[in-house]
C-alpha cells in the first residue's frame, strides 16, 4: 500500500510539472512573439535616393508590407498616388514616403513646386562679398541690406528685408551642400511687395546679404511713425483804425490900403 501511494504521488507531480511547462510555453510565445506576425499593410517606400527638388518617377519608389502598428501617419499606400510629385527634402532608400515630404508638381521647373503659396522666387546677382564668401546654401535665412548713394561718395544704408529664405544658389537647389562655393546668383523667396522693394534697391544702389543663424527668427521692431506736428496758425492782429486826415481849408485875402497891399491867410 505504501508503494502504490508513492507511485500515485510521483504520477501526480509529473502531471503538475507538464501542466506548468505548457502554461509557461504559452506565456513565452505571447510575450516574445515577433511583431511580424501582425497583419501587414502596403506602404510606399523609396527604392533609391530621391534628392531634393527631383520629380518622383515610378522607378524611384516601391511598395512594402509593414506591420500596421509601425506605419506612420501620412504614409502612402498606393504608388500611383505619389507620381507627379516633387521631393522637398532628400528621401533615402527604404524610407517611408510621407505626405509632408512631397508636393504636387504642376509643370515647369522643380523649383517652382517648392515655393510657398503667395511667394515669388527672385534672383539677385552676387559676388564673393555679397554672397557671404560662398557660405550661402539653399535653405539658409538671410537679411537684405540696401545701400543707396547720398552724394559726395556717401551711402545711406538700411535693412531692407529680414529672415528671407534662400531657395537656390546659382542653379543648385539641394540643401545637401556642405562646402562653401563662390556663386554668381542667389534666388530668394519673397512676397510680391518684397520683390518690388528688392528690385528697386538693386537699381538705386547696391544690396548686401547677411547670413542668419538658423535658430534665430527675431525681427527688428518696426519704427514708430514720427508724430505729426500740428501747425500753429497765429491769429492776425485786429486791423488798426485808419487815421483820420485833418483837412485844413484856408484862403488868402488881399488887403489894399491906398498904395499898400498886404495878404492875410484866413482859416475857414
Amino acid at each position: 500500500m505504501f508503494k502504490s501511494r508513492t507511485v500515485f504521488m510521483l504520477f501526480f507531480a509529473l502531471l503538475m510539472g507538464l501542466g506548468a511547462a505548457y502554461l509557461a510555453r504559452g506565456w513565452a510565445i505571447d510575450r516574445f512573439a515577433s511583431p511580424t506576425t501582425n497583419e501587414g499593410v502596403p506602404v510606399v517606400v523609396a527604392a533609391v535616393q530621391i534628392p531634393f527638388g527631383k520629380k518622383v518617377e515610378p522607378g524611384d519608389v516601391k511598395v512594402a508590407n509593414l506591420p500596421k502598428s509601425m506605419v506612420p501617419s501620412g504614409a502612402y499606400e498606393n504608388a500611383a498616388a505619389i507620381e507627379s510629385t516633387v521631393a522637398i527634402t532628400t528621401i533615402y532608400p527604404g524610407e517611408v514616403i510621407l505626405k509632408e515630404k512631397v508636393v504636387a508638381y504642376g509643370g515647369g521647373s522643380a523649383l517652382s513646386a517648392v515655393i510657398e503659396p503667395n511667394k515669388r522666387a527672385v534672383t539677385v546677382r552676387v559676388n564673393d562679398v555679397i554672397g557671404v564668401a560662398g557660405f550661402l546654401m539653399p535653405g539658409n535665412r538671410v537679411d537684405v541690406v540696401s545701400a543707396i548713394p547720398n552724394g559726395n561718395r556717401r551711402y545711406q544704408s538700411r535693412t531692407l528685408l529680414e529672415n528671407v529664405k534662400v531657395l537656390a544658389v546659382d542653379q543648385t537647389a539641394s540643401p545637401e551642400k556642405d562646402k562653401p562655393v563662390i556663386v554668381r546668383a542667389v534666388t530668394l523667396e519673397l512676397s510680391s511687395d518684397e520683390a518690388e522693394e528688392l528690385i528697386k534697391a538693386t537699381q538705386e544702389g547696391v544690396v548686401q546679404l547677411a547670413l542668419r543663424n538658423p535658430l534665430d527668427d527675431t525681427l527688428r521692431p518696426a519704427l514708430e511713425p514720427e508724430p505729426v506736428k500740428e501747425e500753429i496758425v497765429a491769429e492776425a492782429p485786429p486791423p488798426k483804425p485808419a487815421r483820420r486826415r485833418v483837412v485844413v481849408t484856408s484862403s488868402n485875402v488881399t488887403i489894399i490900403r491906398g498904395t499898400e497891399v498886404s495878404t492875410s491867410r484866413v482859416s475857414m
